[in-house]
């Protein structure tokens, strides 16, 4: 049988530290559900990064149904080529 090594370090799996983390930049946008719309492009730029995907939930902090309504005004405007 192979014998242990390293039986003094720390055992693996254990919780991480948010120490070294830097905060997610959330956007503090106030819009009303009609602004949501695949026409106004200059909202829209605001969820898309430069590469044109789309922020995720955890970055833009909306509820659900409006990430779902974003999504799909994001993608109908792509496919206008009003958005990147």
């Amino acid at each position: 049988m192979p014998r242990k090594t390293h039986t003094d370090k720390k055992e693996r799996g254990g919780r991480r530290t948010t120490e070294n983390r830097t905060p997610r930049p959330k956007p503090k946008v106030d819009f009303t559900v009609d602004a949501l719309d695949f026409k106004n492009t200059v909202l829209l730029r605001q969820f898309v990064t430069d590469q044109g995907r789309i922020l995720p939930r955890k970055y833009t902090a909306l509820p659900a149904h409006y990430q779902r309504k974003l999504n799909k005004a994001i993608k109908r405007a792509r496919q206008m080529l009003l958005v990147k």
